[in-house]
């Protein structure tokens, strides 16, 4: 898989305003810094030059800010490309940082040495890095820095196996990026949450946010990104056996990373046709491409890329039976994604040394390479089962919720076990009356600590997980008991986002999960105490108005109707306007049932689904 290493480099923020009052000259620093980070995702050549003359326009107009800001652009792109470069810009901009006013630059600095330390595959010192670049950004509150640096933390995370948490911070900084409403750094994190599932091996759903990401580049004309995400594309339709698919993708990267003088990118695309031209059994074609790939790469600091164009190479020798130096290049792979703490890469490339020692005679180093690979392949198998399952509990702001319910369990667990310990002290009989007492004391807290545990389970089982109201049970209840209750008298509004399926298929569940929760939030807003809000399901929800006529009902409805059609399309990534239909029910003086008043709501939902949706349809009888 390509790194998002490519793409994901873009460590500046996109700042939302320049200088406060007045818009820069075309000349000024801060402007020619802005063309830089622009030109970062399409044209990396033109960028550096752009953050040069920066430098160059700040000895007329100095500004501490802006020339580390330029010199973090300088250190991204001379990270994939000259590590020394790269060092002396990470120096100067060490010596700056005492003097900066922007407290979240120095996040950017952790950043940048991650990059310089990942490229050349010492992902323990990379990683010590990110973190660090985390922590200085949540400490100065600065969620630009945040979201990238979560990005790149996630990243690594994915290549050293440790995918639900790689999903955590990807998701994290997703949140974060469309907060600050970047929609261009958006597709690049797209791009890696489509790895990390890549990796899980649920390579269908990569393909679906590979092609999201790639649509969101070419609308944005990021050339270097489009390089990066049809490479990816190709890894995953060739993971789902769509060889001619793949095939396209690759060639595609490699045209466009031709187009803007893109080495790596070069690189990773010859090194996709050389793989499947080893599927194909053409190791002539293979040794080509891949002789093409070292010649882009030759003063490359990526190791991995390196250590991945020699598995290729590796594999091409034995099928051109050329068994010593395909042994060679194997072994040279094995150390790269050993270093790197590759796991996936590394299983391929035991099984490539088996296959080839196999084919010398060696039965005895292939079988030592067979179960090399077959442990590293059952592992792995391991951690998919494991990461997937632990990524049903990763889902949009329901961290801190699974938090909560992991302390509940271990406050319960820790009850549990002092009780035992108490009935263990009393068979003993070697209590004595005082410690009784105390322990009778005890027992009596951690009761009172039990009760309150099980209340909180108990609304968090009554609370929806993603929107935060009430869920299907808690609002029927609700509704159950005014029914039940001494004044019956109530209506519902039953309530249904319009096009939601076509929502969720056209710009993902993850687009699609975020316009549920500020549905949820307009529906709360249009209403007071005590009115009640719930979700009843997937798109569906539900308003119980306690002592309240149809007319009134009605008022309410369209209130919600208008507060739903008000949303700006821009909060959502949604190009056109959210609608919301609404079903209205009252009670028609007493016997009424929680099933009988959804029945009604839901035939005057349905006659505004049918009525052309957008509208409030009050059931009279």
């Amino acid at each position: 898989m390509m790194p998002t290493a490519l793409p994901r480099r873009l460590l500046l923020p996109l700042l939302l305003t320049l200088l406060a009052g007045a818009a820069p000259a075309a000349d000024s620093p801060r402007e020619l810094l802005r063309q830089a980070r622009d030109a970062v995702m399409r044209d990396p050549a033109q960028a550096r030059g752009l953050a040069e003359q920066t430098l160059q326009a700040l000895a007329a107009q100095p500004d501490t800010d802006t020339e580390i800001e330029a010199r973090l652009v300088l250190c991204d792109h001379h990270a994939e490309r000259d590590p020394a470069a790269a060092q002396r810009e990470v120096a100067i901009v060490a010596e700056l940082l005492p003097r900066a006013r922007r407290g979240g630059l120095r996040a950017g600095l952790q950043a940048c040495m991650g990059q310089i330390h990942e490229y050349a595959s010492d992902t323990v010192r990379a990683r010590a890095y990110y973190e660090e670049a985390v922590l200085s950004a949540e400490q100065a509150g600065d969620q630009d820095m945040l979201a990238d640096a979560l990005y790149l933390r996630g990243y690594l995370r994915s290549v050293q196996g440790e995918l639900a948490s790689a999903l955590a911070d990807l998701r994290r900084s997703h949140q974060l990026f469309l907060k600050l409403e970047q929609a261009n750094r958006i597709a690049n994190v797209l791009n890696a949450i489509a790895i990390v599932y890549n990796r899980m091996g649920d390579h269908a759903q990569a393909r679906d946010y590979f092609l999201q990401s790639l649509k969101r580049h070419e609308a944005d004309g990021a050339l270097r990104e489009q390089a990066v995400t049809l490479h990816n594309l190709g890894r995953a339709t060739e993971n789902l056996g769509d060889r001619d698919a793949a095939r396209r993708h690759y060639e595609a990267a490699l045209a466009t990373s031709r187009r803007i003088d893109f080495p790596r990118g070069e690189a990773y695309a010859l090194r996709g046709l050389a793989s499947l031209a080893n599927l194909q059994g053409d190791s002539r074609e293979a040794l080509g491409r891949l002789d093409e790939a070292d010649a882009r790469i030759r003063t490359s600091p990526d190791q991995r890329l390196q250590a991945q164009v020699l598995l290729q190479r590796g594999i091409a020798l034995r099928l051109a039976s050329r068994l010593g130096e395909s042994v060679q290049a194997l072994q040279q792979a094995q150390r790269i994604f050993a270093q790197a703490d590759s796991r996936n890469e590394l299983a391929l490339v035991y099984d490539a040394l088996a296959q080839t020692h196999a084919a010398a005679g060696d039965w005895h180093a292939a079988y030592q390479r067979g179960a090399d690979f077959k442990a590293e392949s059952d592992r792995l198998l391991r951690l998919q089962l494991d990461q997937r399952f632990a990524t049903l509990k990763i889902e949009f702001d329901t961290s801190a919720k699974d938090r909560e319910y992991a302390l509940l369990q271990r406050e319960n667990r820790a009850t549990e076990q002092a009780l035992v310990h108490e009935q263990r002290a009393n068979q003993l009989k070697v209590v004595v009356i005082g410690l009784a007492a105390v322990l009778l004391l005890a027992l009596a807290l951690m009761v009172l600590r039990q009760y309150r545990t099980s209340r909180a389970m108990h609304s968090l089982a009554l609370t929806d997980e993603l929107t935060g109201l009430p869920n299907r049970r808690a609002v029927l209840a609700r509704l159950q008991a005014l029914l039940a209750g001494p004044d019956p008298r109530c209506a519902v509004l039953l309530a249904d986002l319009d096009h939601f399926k076509r929502i969720n298929d056209e710009h993902g569940h993850l687009v699609g999960d975020e316009v549920l929760k500020l549905i949820a939030a307009r529906l709360t807003e249009a209403v007071r105490e005590p009115v009640s809000v719930g979700r009843l399901g997937g798109e569906e929800f539900l308003v119980v108005l306690p002592a309240t006529d149809l007319e009134s009902a009605r008022q309410v409805a369209e209130r919600i109707r208008e507060n739903v059609a008000s949303i700006d399309p821009l909060r959502t990534q949604i190009p056109v306007p959210l609608t919301i239909s609404l079903g209205v029910a009252a009670t028609r003086g007493g016997g009424d049932s929680v099933s009988d008043m959804l029945r009604r709501a839901d035939a005057a939902l349905y006659d505004a689904k049918r009525a052309g949706r957008n509208r409030v349809i009050a059931l009279v009888a």
